[in-house]
């Protein structure tokens, strides 16, 4: 971490309102690391106090906040130097949580006299999309720039990390099936490493003089369609399993029949989404502009398939297959 972002950070008071999530952990430990207060803002706060060790007494306190209920936000940042909202849904009232809702956030940081806010959307977040996740994600960020103008706007690909939910998902689905079906093959993304989103995120809050105002996309160092992805993963396991790549009127039928249903493994939005990708658009402003260099997949996927093998860390890639 850069001296001037930790000078910067020592002291000040940052709320990260979804702060107990996944991204929402490794920004706290960014943050703790550069000497900030935290106030880590969620409805279940208590799935955060995993963070306690890393903090010095009296450096985090935890609140229970809802960015559906606008009356609670007030509270929660009164008193902040810099505000963080983490929060983003896939279902539910999509406008309460990821849309107006975070322009009230925005606001109420505002008036509390915070000096900076970060807001993290997604790549995809477009007002005329074809989901509602993207439209929302889109007026989100609209509603942030208009009540807090110079707010930073940062727009992460797909995050990966040891604790993720994307790559560890489809590694688990490798380990267990010799065949599996890869839904649009050649969709591309762009994966970021969890702690380079979070170092991001720390230099936007150090320097809003720079930052504020300004929208950065930001992803990995390599782009990687679908079945790559799950190719490396299945070689860092040392598997070799049969993946079948289906067309995309196959894809599209299957979410479009089963999507509705509880716990289907694709819905017909997530196929759209899945479908356009998920990378940096050419001219935008990205990790190279806030000094951070991204670190690829594969500087980790090996040590982090050990335990999928098929004697862990007492075998090898080749005893897996």
């Amino acid at each position: 971490m850069a001296g001037k972002t930790v000078a910067a950070l020592n002291g000040k008071l940052v709320v990260l309102m979804g702060g107990s999530g996944f991204l929402g952990t490794h920004v706290a430990q960014e943050l703790l690391a550069a000497g900030a207060r935290l106030r880590i803002a969620s409805r279940n706060p208590e799935r955060a106090f995993k963070l306690k060790p890393l903090a010095n007494l009296g450096q985090v306190q935890f609140a229970r906040c809802d960015m559906t209920r606008p009356e609670s936000l007030a509270r929660v940042v009164a008193g902040a130097d810099a505000v963080v909202n983490l929060v983003g849904a896939f279902g539910g009232d999509l406008d309460a949580v990821q849309g107006s809702g975070v322009g009230a956030l925005a606001a109420a940081a505002r008036t509390a006299g915070a000096a900076a806010f970060v807001h993290v959307s997604a790549i995809g977040a477009n007002a005329e999309g074809e989901t509602a996740y993207a439209t929302s994600k889109a007026a989100g960020e609209a509603a942030v720039l208009t009540a807090f103008p110079k707010a930073t706007v940062l727009r992460p690909s797909v995050l990966f990390g040891p604790d993720d939910k994307f790559i560890n998902m489809f590694a688990g689905l490798i380990a267990a099936a010799p065949v599996l079906p890869v839904f649009g093959p050649e969709a591309p993304f762009q994966p970021l490493f969890v702690d380079d989103c979070a170092a991001a995120i720390a230099v936007a809050l150090a320097d809003p003089a720079s930052h504020g105002g300004k929208t950065f996309e930001l992803g990995g160092p390599e782009v990687l369609t679908m079945l790559e992805i799950n190719q490396r993963i299945a070689a860092a396991q040392g598997r070799s399993p049969l993946f079948l790549p289906l067309p995309d009127v196959a894809s599209s039928a299957f979410a479009t029949l089963t999507g509705w249903l509880p716990l289907a493994p694709l819905s017909r939005d997530q196929w759209k989404m899945l479908k356009a990708g998920n990378v940096v658009a050419p001219k935008a402003k990205g990790l190279k502009a806030l000094g951070i260099a991204p670190r690829p997949l594969g500087l980790f996927l090996d040590r982090w398939m050990v335990r999928f093998r098929k004697h862990g860390r007492f075998g090898t890639k080749a005893s897996a297959a």
